[in-house]
């Protein structure tokens, strides 16, 4: 990605320990702060602490997010491939991208979380491998499904027949965007069918590393490689200029979301500024940040209103 092309910033507000009142009053002070994008999770059971608590599902979140927002894009970061055909995943983010006025992500991940597909009954596969190749196989069929006629499966695994997606999505391109950083199998999945790319909970360095297998994906396979916009995820972080205070903050998040032991990042705006201008000056200029239940109103209006503008380089 251009050096000089702005940066992005985006907010995943958790859906697991929460209620919809909660989600949808975050989600009109994302929009009124001007972010760029609005994401949440594509789980069934809670997936960082007790999975034995309250999840509201994603794909429903972004359609109420639709009605109270105009600004950001939407989209789950990132849709669990197993979940759901991926013909009907197509016709669900077109509605999706109807209901927003053109403002729909179709995320993609081939998924992780056994737990819940056993206690759904939904196929988990017999290994991350076999997962990967439904995915390969479903995204090539979501891609000609959004820009052809029609569109068929290769068939190994989904076996759709000249799909149509009628109407088609509102935005010219509806852009996938794909999760994960596997170097031998989705990095090469991206390259050849992701018009995004999402890595996680990595430094900027490690980011750097990832993105020149992809080049190597890129170029092996034929494809202009500033097509695909990066984008990370940074995970849960605070922002505050107290360390005393931020550790409050951070003790919320934890009493909310029994039995969260990930770690959480707490950094001053001026640091918090300098990881996001480390990250874009890698050509990751879309960052993501989780923000769990209790949605802290500080960190949310710091990101947009501090740390972008003083990261933009």
């Amino acid at each position: 990605m251009a050096a000089t092309s702005p940066i992005k910033i985006g907010a995943l507000i958790w859906n697991q320990y929460t209620d919809w009142p909660a989600m949808r009053r975050t989600a009109e002070r994302v929009d009124q702060l001007g972010y760029d994008s609005l994401w949440t999770w594509d789980h069934l059971y809670p997936i960082l602490g007790d999975p034995e608590g309250p999840f509201l599902e994603g794909y429903t979140v972004l359609a109420g997010w639709s009605q109270v927002t105009t600004g950001p894009t939407i989209g789950l970061l990132v849709g669990a491939n197993t979940f759901r055909n991926p013909g009907l995943v197509v016709k669900m983010v077109t509605t999706l991208d109807h209901m927003s006025g053109g403002r729909a992500y179709l995320g993609l991940g081939a998924a992780w979380f056994e737990t819940e597909h056993t206690a759904f009954g939904i196929e988990f596969g017999r290994s991350v491998g076999e997962r990967l190749a439904w995915m390969d196989e479903a995204v090539e069929l979501m891609r000609g499904m959004l820009h052809e006629p029609t569109a068929s499966a290769r068939g190994e695994h989904y076996h759709a027949v000249a799909a149509r997606n009628d109407p088609p999505p509102i935005q010219a391109h509806l852009p996938i965007l794909i999760g994960g950083s596997g170097e031998r199998k989705t990095l090469k999945t991206i390259a050849r069918f992701g018009d995004a790319w999402n890595v996680a909970m990595v430094t900027p360095e490690e980011a750097a590393a990832k993105d020149a297998i992809l080049r190597r994906w890129c170029d092996e396979v034929g494809r202009d490689e500033t097509e695909i916009e990066r984008t990370v995820s940074l995970g849960p972080i605070v922002i505050r200029d107290d360390d005393g205070e931020a550790q409050k903050v951070v003790a919320g998040f934890r009493e909310a979301n029994p039995g969260l032991k990930r770690a959480i990042t707490a950094l001053s705006g001026d640091a918090m500024t300098e990881l996001v201008r480390q990250y874009a000056d890698r050509g990751f200029r879309h960052i993501i940040f989780h923000l769990p239940q209790p949605y802290d109103e500080e960190t949310l209006e710091r990101f947009a209103t501090e740390v972008k503008p003083n990261a933009t380089t």
